[in-house]
């Protein structure tokens, strides 16, 4: 283990669960345009706060009057996405520098500080395309992907969860499976809030006192919809948003049931542990999940729904960290004979 890379690895992951967190809140209360321009906000490094300089951001920015609460939501967010962005600048840099050391990796940093690039693009996308719904989830689907490529950074490098091999290959299919099911589910999280779709429901377990509503498919997952001039609030009807929240709410039922399968496995293969904080992890997100349907969307449930999904995907990362296969030495007998052709290996 790296130590001096270990703890800017935690710390970064750290810091990458606040600015999902941060991402939620300006997402959610409504302050994705709080600043219409990027990196800065109306020509400033930070929100205009005095009436000479509100009055000239609205000069350059007529159609966006100055909102001092969602500017700083927006700006306090972008600065730690920058402070973020540095860490990981530094990591990579270190990752080059040790790359003799035989546990130091190499290309997960590297390709985080290719990542954290990309993901600075979406952002100004984000504000330059009006909250274009497509771009918005992306950058979304980008935040949760820094974080866990952090945490698994973390996990190689603390050198404490070693292989555990008596476990089958039927557990280790199923946690490849919970994982993709939740980074599935954590996209159709992001398409309901860009869309703005968490309340087109607001009963359940039925909507609109239906089972099955009237649902408008096309229009709901329609991802080459013209870039509008602003899409803060939503520009789909309530069919279009209804369609998109009960996939999602599929999509939970579906997770719910792979991931109790997982955690019933995990506990037979004797790892009570990790079971028990896969279920405690997904009881909690199913939970903040349904307060927000009934609660009809209360801000602090909403981002801590938000921050469960992102402890969630965590939990899938670190089980199937744990349950990776066994690498075998190169001189080993086993991997020998796994590397000779299939006729050597005929019997005469």
């Amino acid at each position: 283990m790296t130590k001096p890379a270990y703890r800017i690895a935690l710390l970064a992951t750290l810091l990458a669960l606040l600015v999902v967190m941060l991402g939620a809140y300006t997402r959610l209360s409504h302050a994705g345009l709080g600043c219409p321009d990027w990196p800065g906000c109306y020509g400033f490094i930070g929100v205009p706060m005095s009436e000479h300089k509100q009055a000239l951001a609205e000069t350059r920015f007529p159609a966006a009057p100055v909102e001092v609460a969602k500017g700083w939501a927006e700006m306090i967010h972008r600065y730690f996405a920058g402070s973020l962005g540095l860490v990981i600048l530094g990591l990579a840099i270190h990752a080059l520098r040790n790359r003799h050391l035989p546990d130091q990796p190499l290309k997960l940093p590297v390709f985080l500080l290719g990542l954290v690039i990309v993901q600075a693009a979406f952002g100004m996308w984000t504000v330059t395309l009006k909250l274009w719904p497509q771009v918005v989830t992306a950058h979304l689907l980008g935040g949760f992907s820094t974080l866990s490529l952090l945490f698994l950074l973390t996990l190689r490098l603390s050198g404490k969860f070693a292989v555990l091999p008596d476990i089958s290959q039927r557990t280790r299919r199923l946690a490849m499976l919970g994982l993709a099911l939740v980074i599935g589910q954590i996209a159709l999280g992001g398409w309901v809030s860009s869309n703005y779709a968490a309340v087109a429901c607001v009963d359940l377990p039925t909507c609109h006192g239906q089972w099955w509503p009237n649902m408008d498919f096309a229009n709901g997952f329609h991802l080459t919809q013209h870039i509008g001039p602003n899409y803060l609030g939503g520009q789909l009807d309530s069919d279009a948003r209804t369609a998109i929240h009960m996939t999602h709410r599929i999509g939970a039922v579906l997770v719910t049931l792979t991931l109790l399968t997982l955690a019933w496995q995990l506990r037979a293969q004797g790892l009570p542990k990790l079971s028990l904080l896969l279920v405690l992890a997904l009881l909690t997100q199913v939970s903040l999940g349904i307060s927000n349907v009934l609660l009809h969307l209360p801000l602090a449930v909403a981002v801590a729904h938000n921050a469960c999904g992102a402890g969630l995907l965590l939990c899938l990362v670190l089980i199937n960290y744990r349950l990776r296969p066994v690498a075998l030495p190169a001189s080993s007998p086993a991997k020998r004979i796994a590397s000779l052709p299939i006729k050597s290996l005929r019997t005469e």
